[in-house]
């Protein structure tokens, strides 16, 4: 158990399943105490029934929410007070895809991809930041792309959206980093999930697994709070060859 973690309290968006949900139990391992969140009720009931035998001494806790309704969100925040009566840490993970050109997205898609990766990602930052007000502190990071630096055909809703969150993050962190609250962003490449669409049984052992992800975070938290790693770049060490 990480001395520098425990009886943190975090919340971890997107959590049912993939990266957040290897963050929460990577979390709640170190000694943290975590809530959860996903869109459906039942993921987020199985994830939370899964992660209580990670850690049986920590607390954890689910929420159903979509973070692209700032009023869910502000839900869930009233939850994290009832559970925990504060915040120390947020991860803002909870991210959607749809590949089409420009002139095939449409306009309910374009919503959709914004609402979920850069406007979910600010209405959580938004309530976290009051409450670090009372705690004198605290952490956020946010789990963007390569996506965020790097467009591609067919990417132009996803693209924006994570270069919006980037963006977003770097402004956040210079504005609140005198208030002792500190913001970085990860951007990983392929990840080992179901992200887009692949079924388990058919996935790759070349990507990256979410439990790496998971230990980038950790690492991000435990750094001295002199020291802000503000932004992480991961690849798969030896990528498919076209």
């Amino acid at each position: 158990m990480s001395e520098a973690l425990s009886n943190r309290r975090a919340v971890v968006t997107g959590a049912s399943k993939g990266i957040g949900f290897a963050i929460a139990q990577a979390l709640l391992t170190a000694g943290a105490d975590v809530i959860i969140c996903g869109r459906d009720p039942k993921q987020v009931n199985a994830a939370v029934s899964r992660l209580s035998k990670t850690a049986p001494d920590r607390k954890v806790a689910g929420h159903a929410t979509d973070v692209s309704s700032s009023e869910q969100v502000a839900g869930l925040f009233r939850f994290v007070d009832e559970q925990f009566g504060g915040l120390d840490i947020l991860i803002n993970n909870a991210g959607f895809g749809i590949f089409r050109a420009a002139a095939e997205l449409s306009i309910q898609e374009w919503d959709r991809l914004i609402g979920t990766n850069l406007s979910g990602a600010f209405y959580c930052s938004r309530e976290a930041l009051e409450r670090f007000k009372q705690s004198r502190g605290g952490w956020i990071i946010n789990i963007s792309s390569l996506a965020g630096k790097n467009p591609f055909a067919g990417g132009a809703g996803y693209n924006a959206s994570k270069f919006g969150l980037n963006g977003f993050t770097e402004a956040m962190m210079m504005d609140h980093r005198y208030d002792n609250v500190r913001v970085s962003y990860i951007m990983p490449g392929s990840v080992d999930t179901e992200f887009a669409g692949e079924q388990a049984s058919k996935r790759s052992d070349w990507k990256i697994a979410p439990e790496d992800i998971a230990e980038i975070v950790l690492g991000i938290l435990k750094m001295p709070e002199r020291t802000l790693i503000s932004r992480v770049e991961v690849r798969p060490s030896r990528p498919q060859k076209n």
